[in-house]
């Protein structure tokens, strides 16, 4: 896979990242480990997690995919040939969330000590925290990558005005700015980021990660009614899109996916990769199968007709 730059982050990464949040949830330990194998095997290096996956799930507490993760790394021997970007500031547990300095620092530590890594490449605010000022949470940011512990920030579901301020901030003050937006974005979901991210993004330069670049399935074609749903770890995320326009985006992928012959998520990966201004789509799997169909996308070029075919469906 041929490297992108993220942003001025002086991180290369290639056009997809693997996304950790199924890790210790719908992909147990030893296919977790089997899935981050055959990513780095096949030119992947960037590898996405948080502290709070996978708190959602009943019994767990957060912090099971970068223990995971963290226990990979180790067998691997493998730490400076990988990426690993997480995030803090989502809801942990009673008072234990946000963007004050006091909880960075110790949120920090507890990502450090389960990924078993002294440094974090990527680390991205999770969520705006609008309670906390953009100059705490910033020189805190700029704490952690003067000892070593951090390389690069990212902000994640910021709006365009918030991050806007906050890199007016980083400009400011001199402290380090984040570098790359997370944003939910796919060819489902448009509105919110070409409207405002878009443009702010691509002005400032800042890499962009989408996450759920699949629809949370919705686009790889095996949610087609209300009881394909039934039983799915990610079922109540996609019921929201079986409606006229998302069945019609799904028949744009299926006659795209005809002409070369491959998964629509190939397709719904490789019209991300296309699109200017985006870095690496973050993309989940919890089958060798699955990562083979994501990966293929990374290598599909579609011609302008087929990407006038998806953008006018969607």
């Amino acid at each position: 896979m041929k490297k992108r730059k993220l942003g001025n982050s002086g991180l290369e990464v290639a056009p997809l990242a693997l996304g950790g949040n199924v890790f210790g949830w719908t992909a147990d330990e030893p296919t977790s480990f089997r899935l981050l194998d055959a990513f780095v095997a096949a030119g992947g290096n960037l590898i996405d997690t948080a502290d709070v996956y996978s708190a959602w799930v009943p019994g767990h507490k957060g912090g099971e995919s970068e223990t995971v993760l963290g226990k990979w790394l180790k067998a691997r021997g493998n730490r400076g040939k990988v990426l690993i970007a997480t995030k803090v500031g989502k809801e942990m547990g009673p008072d234990r969330k946000g963007l004050t300095k006091p909880y960075i620092l110790r949120a920090v530590e507890e990502s450090l000590r389960r990924l078993q890594t002294d440094y974090i490449d990527l680390y991205q605010s999770h969520a705006d925290d609008p309670e906390t000022p953009l100059e705490e949470t910033s020189e805190t940011f700029g704490q952690l990558v003067r000892q070593g512990k951090v390389r690069a920030i990212g902000a994640s579901n910021f709006s365009a005005e918030r991050l806007s301020r906050a890199l007016e901030v980083s400009a400011r003050t001199g402290y380090p700015s984040y570098q790359c937006l997370q944003p939910q974005y796919n060819l489902i979901d448009r509105a919110d980021y070409e409207t405002d991210l878009e443009p702010l993004c691509r002005e400032k330069g800042l890499g962009v990660i989408p996450y759920f670049p699949l629809a949370s399935g919705f686009l790889t074609g095996k949610y087609r009614s209300e009881k394909d749903l039934a039983g799915r770890a990610r079922g109540e995320f996609v019921r929201k899109y079986l409606t006229d326009r998302g069945f019609r985006i799904l028949d744009a992928l299926e006659r795209v996916a005809g002409r070369y012959r491959c998964p629509l998520a190939a397709v719904s990966l490789a019209w991300l990769i296309a699109r200017p201004g985006i870095t690496a789509p973050i993309a989940s799997a919890t089958s060798p199968e699955q990562l083979n169909g994501l990966i293929e996308g990374t290598r599909l070029e579609l011609d302008p007709s087929s990407i006038e075919l998806l953008e006018r469906a969607s």
